[in-house]
């Protein structure tokens, strides 16, 4: 494997170096591509997954067997320049018993792991100016908690972006970070099919975060989102987030998380509408347990399409594992969610409740419980327990979730 993938590294490189490096000896910069290439890390990773889903609005449930293969291989820098190619390789493990949006099995819950072998990151970067990093090409983009920018990782196809960036940090407490993103690489690709494999995009964000003291980080974000073959998700949005923590008795820490954004439609979206987020979180923790209190508000209205809408993020990781809220109802949605964490058995343990309401008219959206456990087994393995169970009230139905997922790097 990587015998195919070491020789585009070159080639790549010696690209770079021909149309950006500074000029300098033919051999030596032959010999400096030589070292890099030479000196490339190679990673292997293999994600095997079976998911289960009881879903009441169908006669038949979902049972999905999938491996994940991934291959990363990044040169050694040269003059300030280096290249990263990463390829993904998703497998169906016997039948398919599950819609993975592109097998027509449209009478079982979805489970968006379609087939394919996708290029998942193709990157160039350079980090030659002081304090600063310069990446262009297919790259993983997160900002923040991933709550509206993310690579979706979970899934087994991940969310990568076509763009170039530049990221600089301003002395010890101001960072700065700047994108420009033409396409998006969703995790129902790499084939054609409904909903798109990408979204045909011009989108641009900013982010910036400044370390206020040891009790608060401060950032702010705009993020103007227009896609050209998806025009309803097409969004402007500008936000401030507020992060800290202190240890209020031995061992023990006291965290925070405030947020509010405003959104506002952006490009060609039909929808005129106007709809803000919101965020309260407080989490007591030690080292071998914590808790977590939270409050989080995405607004909607009467009228259809209003709602925020978060058509980037890494929505598995918000408002439960069940994924019913991945679309904000037009009438919003108010989470109030407590999680506990600890370490039992050599596990990493999480329990967390979510009670879901409608943001505007007073409906119930229901209730859910997530749980998981996971178990690292030395350097390189892990196993994975997770559930989920979403009990309906006046959205969706019923729906239960079970995984079990082994990991193996290299």
């Amino acid at each position: 494997m990587s015998t195919d993938a070491r020789p585009l590294a070159a080639a790549t490189l010696a690209a770079a170096a021909w149309l950006l490096a500074p000029a300098v000896h033919g051999a030596d910069l032959t010999e400096d591509m030589a070292a890099a290439v030479a000196g490339s890390t190679v990673n292997l990773g293999f994600r095997y997954r079976f998911e289960a889903v009881d879903d009441d609005a169908f006669a038949k449930e979902a049972w999905a067997s999938t491996l994940r293969s991934r291959l990363t291989v990044a040169t050694k820098p040269v003059s300030g320049f280096g290249v990263l190619l990463e390829v993904d390789d998703v497998r169906h493990v016997g039948a398919d018993n599950f819609n993975d949006t592109r097998n027509g099995v449209t009478d079982r819950p979805g489970v968006t792991d379609p087939e394919g072998t996708d290029l998942n990151q193709a990157l160039l970067r350079y980090t030659g100016w002081q304090d600063t990093e310069v990446i262009l090409g297919r790259q993983r983009i997160e900002r923040a908690n991933q709550r509206f920018v993310g690579g979706v990782g979970w899934r087994q196809n991940e969310q990568t972006f076509d763009a170039a960036g530049i990221s600089h940090r301003f002395g010890k407490r101001l960072t700065t970070s700047y994108s420009w993103v033409g396409q998006v690489n969703r995790i129902q690709g790499p084939d054609n099919g409904t909903p798109p494999p990408d979204l045909d995009s011009n989108t641009h964000l900013l982010d910036a975060s400044w370390s206020v003291g040891p009790l608060m980080t401060l950032s702010a974000y705009g993020y103007l989102m227009d896609f050209d073959n998806a025009d309803s998700l097409s969004n402007e949005t500008f936000g401030l987030r507020a992060t800290g923590a202190s240890e209020v008795s031995p061992g023990w820490k006291l965290g925070y998380a405030l947020e509010y954004a405003r959104q506002s439609d952006y490009g060609d979206n039909p929808v005129d509408y106007d709809a803000g987020y919101s965020l309260i979180e407080l989490g007591l923790s030690a080292a071998k347990m914590g808790f977590r209190l939270g409050w989080e508000v995405l607004e909607g209205d009467s009228s259809a399409g209003s709602a925020f809408r978060t058509p980037l993020a890494t929505l598995h990781a918000f408002q439960g594992w069940a994924d019913k809220f991945l679309t904000t109802p037009d009438a919003g949605v108010q989470d109030l969610y407590l999680a506990v964490t600890g370490k039992a058995l050599g596990a990493d343990l999480l329990l967390r409740a979510h009670d879901f309401s409608a943001q505007t008219g007073g409906g119930d959206w229901g209730t859910e419980l997530d749980f998981s456990a996971n178990w690292p087994l030395g350097k390189h393995y892990a196993v994975l327990l997770k559930g989920a169970t979403y009990d309906a009230d006046d959205l969706s139905t019923d729906t239960s979730k079970f995984w079990v997922q082994l990991t193996a790097t290299f």
